[in-house]
């Protein structure tokens, strides 16, 4: 495997991790504005949304233990410029979170982003870091996390200090929530998973070259570009429903 290249299979399977995203978005919306009446907060559209964000974010772990593999290969990096390197990276997507987070204060009050998935995947990669070099400690960690946050999931707390923890409060709605506890144990599942198939940056296992074909091609583009797309979908969304005549901008304020 060149180790300037990228396996298409992630990109691919991230770009249709996309696709569903922005097809539950669109639902959501219509729903949210009350152009049609949809259950978006059980049934099938609620384990659809948590289908898609569970693939979106084990892939967050998978590409960062590629990156890491990549990079001790090529000999990039010493283990501080490593951790600046997370870092940096897991702080510009919290920033992009708190933008988010102003943007929907402005627009959407009673609802808006406190600790969404752009909150979540910037810290995520920060904590992620002492956990690069490990295989099966994901594995454990990355299970009991996830068992720890489901379990919370099923109480509610009259405090909201530990929200981004995974404490939910009783009197606080937002419409993006992704705690730590349990999304972090499907990053460390992810990292797991990058380890075991594509350890020393290669591919573990044999899968077909499909990476020619247009599907592929199509849904690696939008795998490549998942962070712009996250960040612009939305606002195209509702302008496309406002120019279709079906929402009224007075919604928004």
């Amino acid at each position: 495997m060149d180790l300037n290249q990228r396996f298409w299979e992630v990109d691919s399977v991230r770009g249709i991790a996309i696709v569903m995203m922005i097809t539950y978005h669109f639902l959501f919306d219509l729903t949210y504005f009350n152009v049609i009446d949809l259950n978006v907060s059980s049934g099938f559209l609620w384990y659809f949304a948590r289908i898609t964000a569970a693939v979106f974010i084990f892939l967050v772990g998978v590409s960062m233990k590629l990156s890491h593999s990549r990079a001790e290969k090529l000999n990039l990096y010493r283990d501080r410029d490593f951790f600046m390197k997370y870092l940096k990276r897991g702080l510009k997507i919290f920033a992009w979170g708190i933008g988010i987070t102003i943007m929907t204060w402005i627009f959407i009050r009673a609802d808006f982003i406190i600790f969404g998935v752009l909150h979540f995947i910037g810290v995520a990669i920060i904590l992620s870091y002492p956990f690069l070099k490990r295989k099966y400690t994901n594995l454990v960690f990355g299970l009991s996390f996830l068992a720890v946050g489901i379990y919370l999931q099923t109480l509610y707390f009259n405090f909201t200090g530990l929200m981004w923890l995974g404490f939910v409060p009783s009197t606080i709605h937002t419409v993006d929530y992704f705690p730590l506890l349990p999304w972090f144990g499907v990053v460390l599942l992810g990292t797991f998973a990058g380890e075991v198939l594509y350890r020393d940056y290669r591919r573990n296992f044999h899968l077909p070259d499909l990476s020619r074909t247009f599907p592929v091609r199509v849904t690696g583009l939008l795998g490549r570009h998942s962070l712009l797309i996250y960040l612009m979908h939305q606002p195209v969304l509702i302008l496309f429903l406002y120019l279709l005549g079906v929402l009224k901008i007075s919604y928004l304020f």
